[in-house]
C-alpha cells in the first residue's frame, strides 16, 4: 500500500470546468486505489449518493477539443466531511481508470456537483438491523454511511458484508472498521452495534465463498448469530456487480423484502448507476 499526501503548501488554481484539487492518494492493491479531492463550497449530499468525476479526454485529432471523460463514483466520505473521498478500480484499457489511477496530490479532476443515488436512509422505511451487502469497490458508498451518526441513531445492528476475490482486496474496507471503532465520535455511536462480515471468493480467508451461496444455505445467518431476515426488522442495501446486485435482489425478495426508492421507501435498495467490481 502506498500513501501520498499533498504538500503543505498546495494552491493550484482550478484550470478545468467544475476542478477540484487532489488532495490525497493511496494505492492499496496493483488494481485498488482510493483518492481525496477537495469539495465544493456550494456541494450538500447525502451520505450513500454519488457524483461524476472524470478527466479531460485527448484533443480532436481535427478541431483540437477535449472532451471529458465522466463516470459515476459513489462518494466514500460522508456528508460531515470537508473533503471529498473515492475508491476506484485500475482498469488498464479503461478510457477514465487507466489515466485517474496516477494522479497525485496537487493534479486536478473534474467534479460535477450534482448528486443522486438510492443508496440512501429516506429511501427505506424504518427498521431494526441494516445490511449493507458490497462487492469490490461497491464498498465506497458503505464507507460513507458507516461514518453517518444517522446510520447509528436509525437502527440496532449494522451488519456489512463485503466480498473480494483476494485478501489484499478487503484492506479498504478493515481499516474503515478499525477506524470507526476508534472514532470519538462514531464509536461511541456504534457500541456493539456493528457487525463485519468479509469474505473472499479465490484465496484462502477465515471466510471463504460468496455471501450469495452463504445466504442461500444459512450459514451467513449462523455465522452473524441472525435467526432469519424479513420485512418487519430488516433493511438492505446493496452495491456491486450487475449480476451480484440481481442474485441479492432475488434472496432479500425471497425473504419477503420489497425494494424502495427515493419516492417510495421499502425494505431494501439497490445502486443501479453505479456498478463496483464483482467478485468471481
Amino acid at each position: 500500500m502506498t500513501h501520498m499526501n499533498a504538500p503543505q503548501n498546495a494552491t493550484a488554481q482550478p484550470v478545468l470546468p467544475d476542478a477540484q484539487t487532489v488532495t490525497q492518494v493511496t494505492h492499496w492493491t496493483n488494481k485498488l486505489f482510493s483518492f481525496r479531492v477537495t469539495r465544493p463550497a456550494s456541494l450538500r449530499f447525502r451520505s450513500g449518493e454519488f457524483v461524476m468525476i472524470g478527466l479531460m479526454g485527448d484533443p480532436d485529432p481535427k478541431t483540437g477539443r477535449q472532451k471529458p471523460i465522466l463516470r459515476a463514483y459513489s462518494i466514500a466520505s460522508p456528508a460531515w466531511d470537508d473533503e471529498l473521498e473515492f475508491y476506484s478500480i485500475k482498469v488498464q484499457d479503461g478510457p477514465l481508470t487507466s489515466r485517474l489511477q496516477h494522479i497525485e496530490p496537487g493534479d486536478q479532476i473534474i467534479l460535477r456537483p450534482k448528486p443522486v443515488g438510492t443508496l440512501v436512509h429516506d429511501a427505506l422505511l424504518p427498521g431494526k438491523r441494516l445490511w449493507f451487502f458490497a462487492t469490490g469497490t461497491g464498498i465506497a458508498p458503505f464507507a460513507s454511511l458507516l461514518r453517518e451518526p444517522e446510520t447509528w441513531e436509525n437502527y440496532d445492528e449494522v451488519i456489512l458484508t463485503h466480498t473480494c476475490r483476494q485478501v489484499a482486496e478487503l484492506e479498504y474496507g478493515r481499516q474503515l472498521i478499525d477506524a470507526l471503532r476508534e472514532d470519538e465520535l462514531i464509536g461511541e455511536l456504534i457500541g456493539d452495534k456493528l457487525k463485519y462480515y468479509p469474505t473472499t471468493t479465490r484465496e484462502e480467508s477465515p471466510v471463504m465463498g460468496r455471501i450469495t451461496d452463504k445466504l442461500r444455505d444459512g450459514s451467513a445467518l449462523r455465522d452473524l448469530g441472525v435467526d432469519t431476515i424479513g420485512p418487519e426488522t430488516d433493511r438492505a442495501m446493496v452495491c456491486g456487480s450487475l449480476d451480484f446486485n440481481l442474485e441479492i435482489k432475488e434472496i432479500l425478495e425471497g425473504f419477503g423484502l420489497e425494494e424502495g426508492a427515493n419516492s417510495e421507501p421499502k425494505h431494501y435498495v439497490v445502486e443501479k448507476a453505479f456498478v463496483g467490481e464483482g467478485a468471481n
